[in-house]
């Protein structure tokens, strides 16, 4: 006797079709699952077997072998629970049942229940993409699928449940998605700027950044409000567009960071891992690769807040993904790809007590422990680093001063009004905003006149400037020349990026 189910794996945060197929004999009984099975699959046995006896259902006594096609990819997890355990019923109870065209994913619990599953989005993209009109899920990730258009998507509560429907059909219905409520964004609980006193300079240099997604470094002493005001940075951001919000979910389903209930992730995110995180942490990595902070923070922000006590092998493992915008990893079951498109924003004291370059308070670092605590920026990661502002510390005048300050929704309007101008030029080439500007875009793109050409050349020739350095500028002198409304890059924009990028040879000219 054959049965043949079909489920959906993944792989990185990307599904496929698996076919689950059953051939049961009568002869002594036994169970065997072929097809490269990892660890949590091979249990599954005893999960299945439990399930169907909870349900009330026969298990059936024949020699059995149960095969996860393709073959030669290796199956991780628990979403084929389900596929298995309804591909052992197909040969008892649901013969009769023709289950073409519908697809089931989720993992099985002793009672028969199904309980949350990683990936279950990505999986569902898989199905519909492979022409299944049905897919079958666990309840608690019902909302996260119903996204996906041109499929219907049943959650299901248990086995009974799920068993009677396909017995006599209209028992469960399929899930429904408003996405129109989905984006009614709120930004009420995101910290505001109109709290953070001082610091024009800085407001400027960050809206930049948020504006073209470019990459910024903080320096300055302690108190002065570095972590305030990167914390602030998601409040000026735009909304997420349905394709952003959908990658992000996707990583989030993969990694189980979703809640249960919750449809799609709409809210850029931020993370903001601490110091003390391995490389793998923030890369990805793992025996069975997951999405590290790097991925998880895609089409958002990631701070890294004290940027020096980072493990080097940590730091220097940003370098490729900032160029990339995605990281590959690979491992005997195969590469796993993660996206990493995020706007990395850093932290930093100008030495070990925090207080070297300080108009008042004195620092207490040698020379040589200085140059030891900068040189744990590698130079390659700091010329990633678009702007590089000092944050100074601020006077009484200004701290004493009750006015509140420019709001973070005035900031928004004008991030998003230059958005909009990247969005209209940049209209099909996958190109979102300035940072992710490629070379040849670049040339395109950033033309600049005589007079901004012979800012450029004093630039490039006074801070020893590489050919990375050199195109971060031109995206950050597009950046605000489109913050102007400035069709052309005129010679004021390109000095106030060069302005945005001179720390490096402020403290790190002797590292």
């Amino acid at each position: 006797m054959l049965s043949k189910i079909n489920s959906a794996g993944i792989l990185g945060i990307d599904g496929y079709i698996v076919d689950v197929e059953c051939f049961a004999t009568k002869s002594v009984p036994k169970f065997d699952i072929v097809g490269l099975p990892g660890a949590s699959v091979k249990e599954s046995y005893n999960r299945i077997k439990a399930a169907i006896k909870s349900a009330g259902l026969e298990f059936p006594s024949m020699a059995i072998t149960v095969n996860l096609a393709p073959a030669d990819m290796i199956k991780q997890g628990t979403a084929y629970d389900l596929a298995i355990l309804l591909a052992l019923l197909k040969l008892t109870v649901l013969c009769d049942c023709d289950l073409s065209g519908k697809c089931f994913a989720g993992e099985v619990s002793l009672s028969g229940a199904l309980r949350k599953t990683n990936g279950i989005l990505s999986m569902c993209i898989a199905a519909r993409d492979a022409g299944f009109s049905e897919m079958y899920v666990p309840y608690d990730n019902v909302n996260e699928a119903s996204v996906v258009d041109g499929i219907d998507v049943f959650g299901v509560k248990d086995i009974s449940e799920l068993t009677l429907h396909l017995l006599k059909g209209n028992i469960i219905t399929p899930a429904k998605c408003d996405k129109s409520q989905l984006f009614e964004l709120s930004y009420d609980k995101i910290p505001d700027f109109c709290d953070v006193k001082g610091q024009e300079q800085i407001k400027l240099a960050i809206e930049v950044a948020a504006a073209g997604m470019h990459n910024i470094l903080l320096v300055g002493p302690p108190g002065t409000g570095k972590s305030m005001l990167a914390k602030r940075i998601p409040g000026i951001l735009p909304p997420m567009s349905f394709d952003e919000a959908l990658e992000t979910t996707k990583i989030y389903s993969a990694s189980g960071n979703i809640g249960s209930g919750e449809t799609l992730i709409t809210r850029r995110p931020f993370r903001s891992p601490h110091h003390t995180m391995s490389a793998a942490g923030l890369i990805g990595g793992g025996q069975i690769p997951q999405p590290g902070e790097i991925s998880l923070s895609n089409n958002g922000v990631l701070f890294l807040d004290e940027l020096p006590e980072f493990s080097k092998d940590a730091t220097d493992g940003l370098r490729q993904p900032l160029e990339d915008g995605e990281v590959t990893i690979t491992r005997v079951g195969g590469r796993f790809r993660f996206p990493a498109r995020f706007m990395l924003v850093c932290a930093m004291n100008p030495c070990k007590c925090g207080y070297y370059g300080h108009p008042v308070k004195q620092c207490s670092c040698s020379r040589s422990l200085i140059d030891k605590y900068l040189s744990k920026v590698s130079g390659p990661l700091l010329d990633r680093m678009d702007i590089q502002v000092e944050v100074p510390s601020l006077s009484y005048d200004k701290l004493s001063d009750t006015s509140l300050a420019e709001s973070s929704e005035k900031i928004r309007e004008r991030v998003m009004n230059a958005r909009e101008i990247m969005e209209k030029r940049y209209e099909g080439t996958g190109v979102r905003a300035n940072g992710d500007l490629t070379p040849a875009m670049i040339r395109k793109f950033c033309v600049l006149d005589d007079e901004a050409q012979e800012v450029m050349k004093n630039a490039f020739e006074r801070m020893g400037l590489s050919a990375r350095g050199y195109d971060r500028i031109l995206r950050v002198a597009r950046t605000v020349a489109d913050m102007h409304a400035s069709k052309n890059i005129k010679k004021e924009h390109v000095a106030q990026a060069v302005q945005f990028r001179n720390l490096d040879r402020k403290y790190w000219k002797n590292s």
